[in-house]
Formats: C-alpha cells, structure tokens, sequence
C-alpha cells in the first residue's frame, strides 16, 4: 500500500491535526481513498472525475463505477456502496452534487472519512459554496487531494484552453484561430469544448482564423467582434455595414454593444500596462490581446480612448432601457468609436 494511502488510514485523532493537501488543477487526477473535486464549472468537474476513474481503471481494469445523488442519498447509501464486492474487485464512489445532498449524506460522508476503505476511492463532487461546510472540511483536514474546477472567466485562461484542447487532439491552431473561437464562443467552456472537438474531425492541418470563421463567424459574439474591431481601427463604414446588416438579421443590440465594451476595455488595460507593476496575467489578458492593442494604441489618444470608452457607456444605458431607440444607440457609439480613433 503506498504511502499515501497510509497516511489516510492513521488514527482520526492524528489525521484532525494535519493540514489539508495542497489543493490540485482539475487535470491532475490522483487516486486516494477519498477524493474532493470543488468548482462550479460543471466540464472541469466531469473532467476532474473522469481523470481519476481512468487512473483507477488502469491500476484496476476490472473497477466497479457507482454513482449516488446527493439530493436524493438515502442513509447508509455510502456504507453500501463502498464495501468490497463479492468477488474483490476495486469500487470507485463517485457522490455527485454534494453541495445539494441531505443530511444523510454529511453525517456518513464524514464518518467515512474517518475510516476508509484502502481498496476503494470516494470522489465527492461538491459545486461549491457554503452548505455542507462541515463535511468539506473533514474531508479537506483529513489530507484528501482537493481538485478545484472554477470557472474559467479570464480571455487569457480560455484562451490557454482552447490551446490545450487542440494540443490534447494533436492539432496545431495559430493564434488567430484561437482568439477567433475565443471570441465567438468564449461565454461557454463547453460550447468552446464542443467547437475545438469539432473542427478537429472536420478539417485538416493547421487550423488557422479563416477555418474558425468558416464555422463560427456567423455568432452574434463572433459578429459582435468584428464591428468592434472594424470600429476601433476607424473603419466607420465597414464597421455601421457590419453592424446594420447583424441588426438586419435579428440580432440583439445588447450583445454588441458588450463586444464593444469588452473590445475597449482590454485596449485601457494595456493602455495602464504601459506605467508598469501590472501585468498581462494579473489582467487576464491574453499575449495575442496584448499584441493586438498594443498595435491599436499607437493610433488612439488617451482622450480619445476615454470617450470612446464614455460613448459605449452611454449606449449600454440606452439597449437596456434609458433609451427609446436601442438600435439608433449602438450605431452612435460605433461611429464615436470610429471617430475617436487618432487619424
């Protein structure tokens, strides 16, 4: 038995004085008798617990998977479930959303812990907050590896992702391909998930920005970004073009005037880079959005960026009610935006 395995079968009154295990990315799975996954991203969650039933499924290929609802757990659920088999083989407990279960789940999740059984893993799955305080932090005191899987809100951290489900494929993307999914489908890690796996089955080579605005470019957020970038490089009429033919089509001036802001928002990051003691990371930026308005910036004032900034202020005022005109509003701040762009 190794060792730390040992270490979580020492005496309870030992195991309440150590410190809690160092917590772990969601995809770095280990196996233990107990093992916490803590975040309120469901994909990173799934992936945290797949991760860690593949490595008990390659020590042991015969393993038995069982799963329990949290909100539905009846008392002695657990007991059951992690008991050896009859013929011996290893049991992974996967007890999903912790965070909603009942009592009965908190008092026997916490006297097992106590007591584990060496030859089975117990992955307790809780989506975060507060309830069932007690029973995470017997689970954390007793030494069990903590999986966090928080949500991914960050350009630069969705950004890496996207990179990461290619280089997991095999697949080689420019950065451009990856700023363009980034943008179109950035609101959804698993719809950013889904794409990555998708343009890899259905192209070939390198996937470059033309191959991800192929698929994805008609997205309000895809379309959102490109009247913010025709805007910001002062392109007035390709930007109102791109704007009237989006509305044309139905969609909602509210998602474009928040690409716009989002657009403008990263170009006064940089902008407050430039003084120094920040960083791209601490902003959460990515190095491609670094580049692209560092660019930017050399053709805008820090006046013109301020009222650039103030005139989408006052659009996202007027599409969520202040106004009368929701269209009449974010055509006006692409073309200040256009206009305040230094000649």
């Amino acid at each position: 038995m190794g060792g730390t395995w040992q270490a979580l079968l020492v005496p309870p009154a030992t195991r309440a004085r150590r410190s809690s295990a160092p917590a772990r990315s969601w995809d770095e799975p280990t196996l233990a008798p107990v093992v916490l996954v803590r975040g309120a991203e469901p994909l990173l969650t799934e992936r945290a617990v797949d991760g860690v039933v593949r490595l008990a499924r390659e020590r042991d290929p015969e393993l038995e998977k069982v799963e329990l609802e949290g909100a539905t757990y009846g008392a002695g659920q657990l007991t059951v479930a992690a008991s050896p088999s009859l013929f011996g083989e290893a049991k992974v407990v996967v007890i999903l959303g912790a965070d909603a279960g009942t009592e009965d789940l908190m008092a026997d999740t916490i006297a097992y812990v106590a007591r584990p059984d060496p030859e089975t893993t117990v992955i307790v799955v809780h989506g975060g907050g507060q309830r069932g305080k007690k029973m995470l932090d017997t689970v954390t005191a007793s030494g069990a590896p903590v999986m966090t899987c928080d949500p991914i809100a960050k350009d630069a951290e969705k950004a890496q992702f996207v990179a990461n489900e290619f280089r997991a494929a095999g697949r080689r993307a420019d950065a451009s391909a990856v700023r363009a999914l980034v943008e179109a489908l950035g609101s959804d890690l698993r719809e950013l998930s889904a794409a990555c796996s998708q343009l890899v089955a259905d192209t070939t080579g390198t996937i470059n920005e033309g191959v991800v605005d192929r698929y994805y470019g008609g997205r309000v957020e895809a379309t959102g970004f490109k009247v913010a970038d025709a805007a910001v490089d002062g392109d007035t009429g390709r930007a109102v073009a791109l704007l009237r033919h989006a509305l044309d089509t139905g969609v909602d001036p509210v998602p474009m005037v928040a690409a716009l802001a989002i657009r403008l928002r990263v170009l006064a990051k940089v902008a407050a880079m430039r003084g120094g003691g920040i960083t791209a990371r601490e902003l959460g930026i990515a190095p491609w959005q670094v580049d692209r308005a560092q660019k930017d910036l050399r053709r805008w004032t820090p006046e013109g960026l301020a009222a650039a900034i103030s005139a989408v202020a006052q659009a996202d005022a007027e599409v969520k009610g202040e106004g009368r005109d929701p269209v009449f509003a974010v055509e006006r701040a692409v073309m200040a935006i256009a206009q305040a762009r230094r000649g």
